[in-house]
């Protein structure tokens, strides 16, 4: 590969993630100032109620995302894989502008809660196809050989938005006092990322559509989308439990941090913060490094090895950090958890893509994603709150973790024997 040629696919690379950086970059601020935001939208004389609103809310757009990977997942494997990456930026872009501008209960009432519920049921319904869209493109872009290197690049532009986000809540936090930063201080980070989109806006549409989709000789119909999508439920659901391994820690090591860190175990909310940038750059190290091991050794070793790591050892190390919480030992355990995710994620994602049928391939990877991210995922923090209220237990969100990593052992084991199944019979039709 010439240098030119690395240098337009790191371009592409760069254009096609933007929009996930965004995403991400949202998400992530609500873990970091829920306690501020649940104060401006959702006041309670209860601060676990107030708090468990919040991540409610959170969680709330998780549900917009399977109708959003159904709908705009056709849409996408319908018109092309550029087209449709514009379309999710732009109602991406109005939920985070609704967020951000949105005045509290006290200036405008009920409308304040209402209308950012409406803005994180925008951001769900468009993020439901972002992350399978960018995983597809970089997909069908990537050199032979290097799938699972290129697609990692999905995740790993959501870890620099976290690490983003963290230093700019570092930042912060040292330069305003905790009154000014509840009244309106939290709100700087998401102006910050209103005024980014129209950055993002003009390099996305300098992307190009996809080789292998635009050598495509028939276009289905959306009839024929949902068709076969209906007719490929297995996979989907298999992919959907793949997936709960990923969502699960993702956002138990990045969105939740801050808040277990802080309210859970009672350490500053720098120390909090530090932990999590950490943990983002950790990730961001990870992905790449073992998407580029799976390309090498297969994708279902690397899977089924870090699935039952995360099963055996993820209530052991958050119960290990309980006993005795301090800086390093949060900093031990998160990191050890980042390896687990990470290692896992950077040979999943790629093979989800590689699992679904090409005609559905944005619908099927989104509509697998979006459902464990819906359904066990998005809820992740406040089922945590929830876990450790019930049963007193502050490493109870372990349990979640190793119940995630059993879905995603599961799963590996049941998708390439199906796959393997699959080989054999074509074969044997074909000796036939």
């Amino acid at each position: 590969m010439t240098v030119s040629t690395r240098s337009s696919r790191v371009g592409t690379v760069l254009r096609v993630t933007s929009g996930n950086f965004l995403e991400m970059f949202d998400f992530f601020l609500v873990g970091i100032y829920a306690s501020n935001i649940s104060k401006t939208f959702f006041p309670s004389n209860n601060e676990v109620a107030s708090l468990m609103l919040t991540f409610m809310t959170f969680g709330a757009g998780f549900l917009m995302r399977p109708l959003g990977a159904i709908f705009l997942g056709a849409y996408v494997d319908k018109i092309g894989r550029r087209q449709g990456l514009i379309v999710t930026l732009s109602i991406m872009a109005l939920g985070t502008v609704l967020i951000a501008f949105v005045p509290g209960v006290q200036t405008i009432g009920l409308f304040a809660p209402l209308l950012v519920l409406i803005g994180r049921l925008l951001q769900g319904f468009s993020a439901g196809v972002e992350l399978g869209g960018v995983s597809v493109y970089l997909a069908e872009m990537s050199t032979p050989g290097k799938k699972g290197f290129y697609v990692s690049w999905q995740s790993g532009s959501q870890q620099v938005a976290i690490m983003v986000a963290a230093v700019l809540g570092y930042a912060l936090n040292s330069l305003m006092p905790p009154t000014m930063m509840s009244e309106w201080g939290w709100r700087i980070p998401f102006f910050i990322g209103c005024g980014i989109v129209p950055f993002l806006f003009y390099i996305r549409r300098s992307l190009e559509e996809t080789q292998e989709f635009a050598a495509r000789q028939h276009r289905p119909t959306m009839t024929q989308l949902y068709q076969t999508l209906a007719t490929n439920w297995g996979i989907v659901l298999l992919g959907m439990l793949m997936v709960v391994m990923t969502t699960v820690s993702f956002y138990a090591i990045t969105v939740y941090t801050p808040t277990f860190g802080k309210s859970v175990l009672k350490l500053s909310e720098t120390d909090s913060l530090l932990v999590t940038f950490c943990v983002a750059l950790s990730n961001f190290f990870w992905l790449p490094v073992m998407g580029a091991v799976s390309d090498r050794i297969g994708r279902k070793p690397v899977l089924v090895v870090f699935s039952a790591l995360s099963l055996v050892t993820a209530y052991p190390a958050i119960a290990w950090l309980v006993a005795a919480p301090s800086f390093e030992r949060m900093l031990i355990a998160e990191l050890w958890l980042s390896f687990l995710y990470a290692s896992y994620n950077g040979a999943m994602v790629v093979a989800l893509t590689e699992i679904v049928p090409p005609i559905v391939r944005t619908a099927g990877f989104s509509l697998a994603y979006s459902l464990a991210t819906a359904i066990f995922g998005g809820f992740t923090p406040a089922i945590a709150t929830w876990l450790i209220q019930e049963t007193g237990d502050k490493a109870a969100p372990g349990y979640w973790l190793a119940f995630a990593g059993g879905c995603g052992l599961v799963a590996t084991l049941l998708v390439y024997r199906k796959v393997t199944d699959g080989a054999r019979a074509s074969a044997i039709t074909a000796k036939a």
